[in-house]
């Protein structure tokens, strides 16, 4: 693959391959020997992912710009690049126009992204925190009881079958799930196992 990209590429007078890396190490290495304008990178890397070694060849070259192409279009390896300071991302089944026409907007120092993707990924990145965030707070909130009682909530138990399970009385499966509804803001049982999930703390 590495050897038919390389030839694709010098047919275009303006684009010179200075040389070629399989691992993270090797690219940052040669990145760091040979300077170039800019590295293309591929996602998934033996040692590694291209992030990582995006993150290192940036902070060594800051003028250097990373381009990516991968086979991985899913938008999770496509935040990443770009946190890692790429300027944009490639599919594998672009052509070769499409691919040439990257590379020389990225190492004139564009970037690649339309704002609509971007938007939506930053969007995506925000859910994601907030999530962790409400999953963390909860965690420290419920007691370890309390964690038990919402995991047979979610698995249909009624308060009988908790307290049998877990050997407990009734009342005092009462009193949990009334803690567990207060502390995740929830009005029914229902309710409160699905702002569970929501928040990561049960599997469904």
């Amino acid at each position: 693959m590495f050897e038919g990209l390389s030839s694709l590429l010098a047919e275009y007078p303006d684009i010179n391959v200075l040389g070629v890396a399989t691992t993270v190490a090797d690219a940052i290495a040669k990145a760091s020997l040979l300077k170039p304008d800019l590295v293309l990178m591929d996602y998934r890397l033996p040692d590694g992912d291209g992030a990582q070694a995006s993150e290192r060849i940036r902070a060594l070259l800051p003028d250097t710009a990373v381009l990516f192409l991968s086979a991985d279009p899913s938008e999770s390896a496509i935040m990443r690049a770009v946190e890692a300071g790429a300027s944009g991302y490639v599919s594998k089944g672009a052509s070769a126009e499409e691919l040439v026409s990257s590379i020389r907007k990225a190492a004139d120092g564009e970037f690649l992204l339309e704002a609509a993707t971007m938007g939506r990924l930053l969007e995506q990145r925000r859910q994601s925190q907030q999530r962790a965030t409400e999953e963390k707070r909860l965690k420290v909130d419920l007691t370890g009881r309390e964690r038990d009682v919402l995991r047979l909530l979610a698995r249909g138990m009624d308060n009988f079958e908790i307290a049998e399970e877990l050997g407990i009385g009734y009342g005092t499966v009462r009193g949990h799930v009334r803690g567990v509804l207060e502390k995740l803001g929830a009005h029914t049982r229902l309710h409160a196992v699905a702002e569970a999930r929501k928040a990561g703390l049960v599997e469904g």
